[in-house]
């Protein structure tokens, strides 16, 4: 009895393991690696997206949107931005590799909790 909950245990650890790894591959590979090329920084995205939905959820609801279906009348980036250099094309990731690398962003530059 005490292997098999161990073994539970163990099973469920790694599988956790794997799966902020995969998000974290997700989110450098499919995201970052062409916010890399442009001229900011995807912290600023963030806030921006922050200041205007408020919350986890709601931010990311909006991304999701966003990021399938991109809309000037949508999107945070300034009006000059999108002027330059227009809006994006839709993701071709699933919803879930969206959703993972999504939660990714979201852990790596969300403020709630790390404010002392």
């Amino acid at each position: 009895m005490v292997k098999s909950i161990f073994f539970l245990f163990l099973l469920v650890g790694l599988s956790f393991c794997k799966s902020v790894d995969m998000s974290k591959i997700i989110y450098e590979n499919d995201c970052l690696s062409c916010h890399k090329q442009l001229s900011f920084d995807l912290k600023g995205v963030f806030f921006d997206y922050l200041l205007k939905y408020s919350s986890e959820e709601t931010v990311k609801v909006a991304l999701v949107d966003y990021l399938k279906n991109p809309n000037r009348d949508i999107s945070v980036m300034s009006k000059n931005y999108i002027r330059i250099f227009g809006v994006k094309n839709p993701t071709d990731l699933n919803d879930t590799e969206l959703n993972m690398a999504i939660d990714y962003y979201w852990n790596k530059y969300k403020v709630f909790g790390k404010i002392k």
